[in-house]
């Protein structure tokens, strides 16, 4: 599984690193497992850590005032979750996270993601490109969700993450892409009518 956080890193900052480097960094990480639907982080309160699933999946949404409940991001293996504001602000939380099904987790505190930015430049640099491509992608999706309809949504998101229209349910990838779950249900139902 260390494998999963080592290829991470190598993919994001674009070249390898030594086992010495790896190990600076994973020193810093705790592994954690969480059953399903655990609430990892909760609207409201101060999000102190940056999660890694190593196995399992989770999700970030906030629910309006209507009760509705709105999916943000969703993250399987190899993907990073937190809610941003929060961690970085200090101030209570915008976004649940909660995991969809059993999952293993490293975990990043506050301090130890200090210490790790601090301890190698490069370690920096790679977490300046996480979160600059968390940006990208959120400022993609609402310009996209404002211009483009939503079969062409749902068509561009299953085309990009096939691996999450296999394994999150619909009704939150319906909520995600701002579909209504009828709406995306007939568009699954187009689209396997023309294969």
């Amino acid at each position: 599984m260390e494998d999963l956080l080592r290829q991470n890193i190598q993919r994001t900052i674009g070249h390898s690193i030594s086992d010495p480097e790896f190990e600076q960094f994973s020193k810093f990480l705790f592994p954690k497992s969480f059953d399903k639907k655990a609430i990892l982080s909760d609207e409201g309160e101060h999000c102190k850590y940056v999660y890694f699933i190593l196995k399992g999946s989770a999700y970030s949404y906030f629910v309006n005032e209507h009760g509705d409940k709105h999916a943000i991001q969703f993250a399987l293996e190899g993907y990073w979750i937190t809610d941003h504001y929060s961690f970085f602000s200090g101030k209570p939380g915008i976004y649940t996270i909660e995991t969809l099904e059993p999952s293993q987790i490293l975990v990043l505190n506050q301090d130890n993601y200090e210490k790790i930015c601090r301890s190698n430049h490069m370690f920096e640099h790679f977490f300046r490109i996480l979160i600059q491509n968390a940006f990208i992608g959120l400022q993609y999706r609402l310009a996209k969700t404002n211009s483009e309809d939503a079969e062409h949504r749902y068509n561009e998101f299953s085309n990009l993450h096939p691996a999450f229209v296999q394994r999150i349910p619909q009704y939150l990838i319906a909520s995600y892409l701002g579909i209504k779950p009828q709406s995306l249900s007939r568009i699954r139902k187009e689209n396997f009518g023309k294969k």
